[in-house]
């Protein structure tokens, strides 16, 4: 996948964060899509990097992120590697607010461990959606996103 302009990394970014943006009832679900995409990252990341390699990582996922979402701008990491301050989604938002943050995550995860070990970890948290992130057509046609 190439890094600096993944389609891949922003159309699966783009299905977690609408999968998570269609568990409406489910605990958390006042918090943004992204959020919560995010926080689901946040415990197996911290497991392989350590809390700090996760913050780390997210923080600069975050400033690359912000050059292309400018809903961004007043998000910021904490120092317990959760995020605050993405605006509520509007009608008129194109796209859910935060998939730019979640695709350069997924963009620096490959870059650092690779495509295999990326698709692996995002499996295992989203089971029941499918993910190849060398070509995303080929994920599972039971994906409830598609």
């Amino acid at each position: 996948m190439n890094q600096t302009n993944s389609p891949e990394a922003q159309d699966i970014a783009r299905r977690l964060v609408a999968y998570e943006a269609g568990a409406g009832s489910a605990p958390g679900a006042n918090t943004p899509a992204a959020f919560r995409v995010s926080e689901k990252l946040r415990r197996p990341l911290s497991t392989l990097a350590g809390a700090t390699g996760f913050r780390a990582l997210l923080a600069r996922a975050l400033m690359l992120a912000k050059r292309e979402d400018h809903s961004l701008s007043a998000v910021c990491v904490k120092p317990d590697g959760s995020l605050e301050g993405l605006k509520e989604p509007n009608d008129d938002d194109a796209e859910e607010p935060g998939v730019a943050l979640i695709a350069q995550l997924l963009r620096l995860l490959v870059a650092f461990i690779g495509e295999a070990l990326t698709t692996r970890l995002v499996q295992d948290i989203w089971s029941d959606l499918s993910f190849n992130l060398t070509n995303p057509g080929e994920a599972n046609r039971h994906d409830p996103t598609r």
